[in-house]
């Protein structure tokens, strides 16, 4: 895997031949230095945009520490800052800022993988022989991978109330890294009933590759709908491009008397499911 360190190291001047030096105390400092802020992208990489004081809990360190391997990485172009965005009323003061790897500084963790995933999913392409028959089989590879995650997932939202399985998805989710969150959404009609709620993923381990290959969206859009007993509907995703992967989740009830009407200010990407009945479609998991 191509290391995060090498946006940072300078090259060093050409020893002589055979000629070992031995580490001194400075460089045995300065390579701890970097395996330190090794670790702090790579928490961000795992879990999203993080706080210092998030990212000093997560690795035990303080959160001075933390902001200077922060500021390291924001000077190498590998992290930026940002504001927290914060859903419903906020409190008095600043906003929290929160740190989350630039472009570049997911290239610098995803890049070997990235090639040897897509050399992969190419293969498979072309082992039936590419076209429509090699979309078709790399679909049926990306649902057979997320329907296997969605087992996993599926304990964690029987045990959750109808109304809180989205929630209950985002843990799920952001156990695995996904660093996902749900925003309820309100109701456009006099009703203050809610409409339903956006699952935010704020981190996908698989974006570089679903560039190349939609159907890992849509297959992760399937299996959401499968989980959650009613059909979603995916508003943005990394992999195009956006900040974060959201999806639009009715709330309960509202799918069967929707008349197959769009989410509030949904634009329709690929991976928008059908609507289902909560049995049949969890049974597609089993």
């Amino acid at each position: 895997m191509k290391n995060i360190r090498e946006h940072s190291e300078q090259p060093e001047a050409e020893s002589a031949p055979d000629c070992a030096v031995p580490a001194t105390a400075t460089e045995v400092l300065l390579e701890g230095h970097k395996a330190t802020r090794d670790r702090v992208a790579r928490s961000i990489l795992d879990h999203g945009p993080s706080s210092a004081a998030d990212l000093a809990s997560r690795l035990g360190l303080t959160a001075a520490a933390v902001r200077r391997h922060l500021d390291g990485l924001a000077a190498t172009g590998l992290v930026e800052s940002r504001e927290q965005r914060v859903y419903g009323s906020r409190g008095r003061g600043r906003p929290a800022k929160v740190f989350a790897l630039t472009e570049s500084g997911r290239d610098a963790f995803y890049q070997e993988y990235d090639q040897l995933a897509a050399d992969a999913l190419r293969w498979i392409s072309d082992a039936v022989g590419g076209g429509k028959a090699g979309e078709e089989a790399v679909a049926a590879f990306a649902r057979a991978r997320f329907a296997k995650q969605g087992r996993k997932y599926l304990p964690v939202l029987d045990q959750a109330e109808a109304d809180q399985r989205t929630e209950a998805l985002a843990q799920a989710l952001s156990a695995d890294g996904y660093a996902a969150t749900v925003r309820r959404v309100p109701s456009a009609a006099a009703s203050k009933a809610p409409a339903g709620a956006q699952l935010c993923q704020h981190h996908c381990p698989v974006a570089h590759i679903a560039e190349q290959f939609p159907q890992l969206c849509e297959a992760e859009t399937e299996v959401f709908s499968q989980l959650l007993g009613t059909h979603v509907q995916r508003l943005a995703t990394i992999a195009h491009g956006d900040g974060v992967c959201t999806t639009y989740v009715p709330a309960p009830g509202a799918a069967s008397s929707s008349g197959g009407r769009r989410a509030p200010d949904a634009v329709p990407t690929a991976g928008t499911s059908t609507p289902s009945e909560p049995a049949s479609a969890r049974r597609n998991l089993a």
